[in-house]
């Protein structure tokens, strides 16, 4: 037993076993609902309003004390099993659970309010949601960063550790369809990745889906991460205000008149006018082994800056009919000089992508809507390499023009039964220019492709709501190409025996964008990849087949779950897997192929939750062309993933701490006895090796307050790698110009802390 796991093991028995004794003292006689309702309102100032019946013969433990308010009222949630509405801040509606969908960009009905912590809740169609304003604390996290939270879902990882690099069930990361507010973004990350580039302050809710993905959306063939804004007017106006070491950030929801708000939020970097120890941790991280270090010893005036501005504006015409416009632009920066005695030269990337879309919807009557909706996405990555030894300078760019129209409409016949329609318009262009000087050489590709896809879905519930069924289909129409494709969607739910669930989720998709990488080097070095478009020779439309069944186990606060799955994915290039072996320079297509298994145990208490998850899985690529069409191990394929996690909460403080543990990444090593062969590396069989598990222990911190009567502030601390854990995520190999080879190591981020402060109001 290695000594971190030994030190990890003292440092949950010492804190979390002080903290269960009181968890075990928490237990009283079982009131009436009625009667505990009584005792809330009094403590925070509300007024509950209730049909009797609904809380008739309803009797459970009060709830902790120490819980706030929103913790409250999940806490009563799961304990009843209906449904807490805020009104505004003084009145809270209960009513009995429905099934029912609402019209316009409604949510499933949730299965289980809290999953892992509050703020993570699980729909009875199997997708996962994320609330930011609720959201309670997970090790390592201090602010419910969108992309990282994910992580902590089983079949959910990052193999470099990058939101920009989320692997999901095996895939890579372009093959996740990102949306904010329904637009679709194609960055994701600040820093290069390390942060989510998306502020969670204005987003409402994150909707996840792995799998039986609503026939709404296209592409996203590994996953969907659809970002929701608020999309109905505030009673009052909310402001917040943080910082931390990174970042600085603040929003505003601002009722302008009964029927007009607007959402306004802005975040920067802060690295730029001081240096933090986190901002180096990151630093070290991002730019390890790229052309910035590559140079270090002539580099001074270093200078690196992120922004992302985003909002909203709500309009209600009439009752029936609502204008919604939304603006986002996410930028990100790096210059750097590289000095020699006669000459000093500026090299450069920004990377950015800019967002804005306007829907019209009209609610006919009560059975009938339609929505309308026109947006586009830019994103624009630019890079500029100076090579003063050679006298070279290099120009790279990569844009993406997204435009899109979708018409939807939604037919309620009950509250159990709706059928939705609609129509989306898509047209792509992707341009990637390269300019050198010396030798003098210039490309510029440029592609476009447009698609027709419609869409049909119905959902229904069972009276007794103990069945659900989602069931529809989506078909695409690539007309550069020709080519039609009909894809089929499914999820099917069925409760029995009070407690149990089973669960079956099938889907076909397709996407014509992907992500590759032309040389490792590329736009320095930091942001490697550049997004391309089919063209359905050497760049196919990707396709991907997926079933998973599951069954889930939930009472008394104690959720087991356990779910296989099945995912194939065809169409995929050597140039988007990222290869540093003998394929790294090859163009082939082909496959692969992804079984698994994951798990899930978590039990919670009125004040605790507690949780251990585990992922299999099996990834293999075929090439017919390469490795003598044999199989090989996927350079994504982690077979085993661990977490085990324990958050706690006493009055306003809140603790989290985790651990994650995983196989090592496969690689492929140089051949021992003739490591070098005609001038390049002689590898062995790819991906037959791996490197070293990855094991990292995270905590994190949380203490609410009031600096006035209307005005709540929050500090945080998180500590990523508490144990300062050397853990290596890629090794490669390059070959010297005397034959020599050297071994070049990637590593995670070390010991990193982070605090901040936050006010609201």
């Amino acid at each position: 037993m290695s000594n971190n796991f030994k030190i990890t093991l003292l440092i949950f028995t010492f804190v979390f076993s002080f903290y269960n004794s009181f968890a075990q003292t928490d237990k009283t006689e079982k009131l009436p609902l009625a009667s505990i309702l009584k005792t809330i309102e009094t403590r925070f100032s509300i007024r509950f309003t209730y049909a009797d019946i609904a809380v008739k013969d309803k009797n459970l433990i009060a709830p902790s004390q120490d819980l706030s308010f929103n913790e409250t009222l999940t806490y009563l949630e799961i304990k009843t099993g209906l449904d807490f509405k805020i009104i505004n801040s003084r009145f809270v509606a209960i009513v009995k659970s429905t099934s029912g969908n609402k019209p316009v960009e409604q949510l499933e009905v949730v299965y289980l309010n809290s999953y892992l912590t509050s703020g993570l809740e699980k729909s009875k169609t199997g997708e996962i949601v994320l609330k930011p304003k609720q959201f309670g604390i997970l090790p390592g996290l201090i602010e419910p960063d969108v992309l990282q939270t994910i992580q902590a879902l089983p079949g959910v990882l990052s193999i470099d550790e990058s939101v920009s690099n989320l692997n999901i069930r095996g895939g890579t990361h372009d093959q996740n369809l990102i949306l904010w507010d329904g637009i679709k973004m194609y960055q994701s990350g600040h820093f290069f990745g390390m942060i989510s580039a998306f502020n969670p302050y204005l987003t409402k809710e994150v909707i996840v889906s792995k799998n039986g993905t609503s026939a709404i959306y296209g592409d996203g063939v590994s996953s969907t991460i659809d970002m929701r804004l608020d999309n109905t007017i505030n009673k009052k106006n909310t402001f917040g205000a943080g910082i931390d070491l990174i970042q600085a950030d603040a929003f505003a929801k601002l009722k302008l008149k009964d029927n007009l708000e607007f959402q306004i939020a802005g975040r920067r970097s802060i690295t730029d006018a001081i240096e933090t120890p986190t901002y180096n941790r990151y630093f070290d991280r991002i730019f390890q082994n790229t052309d910035s270090h590559s140079n270090q010893s002539n580099t001074s005036n270093e200078s690196f800056y992120f922004y992302d501005v985003s909002a909203k504006l709500l309009y209600d015409l009439s009752k029936k009919d609502k204008i919604r416009l939304s603006f986002t632009s996410i930028f990100n920066a790096l210059d750097y000089l590289e000095n020699t005695a006669n000459t000093s030269r500026k090299s450069n990337i920004t990377q950015g992508n800019i967002a804005s879309g306007i829907s019209y919807n009209r609610q006919w009557d009560k059975t009938l809507s339609t929505n309308l909706k026109v947006q586009f996405s830019n994103y624009n990555l630019n890079a500029t390499n100076f090579d003063i030894a050679n006298n070279q300078e290099l120009i790279q760019k990569n844009e993406v023009l997204d435009n899109s129209i979708i018409f939807k409409t939604l037919i309620d016949f009950n509250d159990r039964f709706n059928w939705l329609i609609g129509y989306q318009y898509n047209e792509v262009g992707i341009t990637n220019l390269e300019d050198i000087n010396n030798p003098a050489f210039r490309s510029n590709i440029k592609r476009v492709v447009e698609t027709h896809a419609t869409f049909s879905e119905v959902n229904f519930s069972s009276e007794n709501k103990n069945t659900h069924l989602k069931i529809g289909a989506r078909s695409n129409y690539y007309k550069p190409f020709n080519l039609l494709f009909v894809e089929p969607r499914l999820s099917i739910n069925q409760r029995f025996l009070d407690h149990f669930k089973v669960e079956f989720l099938a889907e076909f998709k397709s996407q014509a964008t992907s992500q590759v990488i032309d040389r490792q080097n590329d736009f320095l070095g930091i942001e490697k990849r550049r997004w391309v478009l089919a063209n359905n020779t050497t760049f196919p439309i990707i396709r991907s087949t997926q079933t998973s069944l599951g069954l889930h186990y939930n009472k008394n606060n104690l959720l087991i779950s356990a779910e296989i799955f099945s995912k194939k994915v065809e169409g995929i290039t050597t140039r988007s897997q990222g290869f540093q072996n003998q394929f790294q320079s090859i163009n082939a297509i082909g496959q692969y192929n992804t079984k698994g298994f994951d798990f899930l145990i978590n039990k919670q208490f009125a004040n605790m939750s507690t949780w251990l998850s585990y992922s299999f899985s099996n990834n293999e690529y075929n090439f017919p062309t390469l490795n003598n069409a044999q199989d090989f191990s996927n350079n994504t394929n982690l077979v085993h993933a661990i977490t085990f996690a324990k958050t706690y909460t006493i009055k306003n403080l809140k603790l989290a701490l985790g651990v994650n543990w995983r196989s090592g990444r496969p690689i492929t090593t140089p051949n021992s006895e003739t490591p070098v062969f005609d001038d390049t590396i002689n590898y062995n069989t790819p991906n037959s090796s791996n490197l070293s598990d990855y094991f990292r222990t995270d905590f994190s911190s949380t203490y609410s307050f009031y600096l006035a009567k209307k005005v709540k502030a929050k500090v945080g601390i998180s500590i990523w790698n508490l144990l300062n854990r050397k853990n290596i995520l890629n090794t490669y190999y390059i070959l010297n110009p005397d034959d020599s080879i050297s071994k070049i190591e990637n590593e995670s981020l070390g010991f990193t802390p982070n605090i901040n402060f936050r006010v609201a109001f």
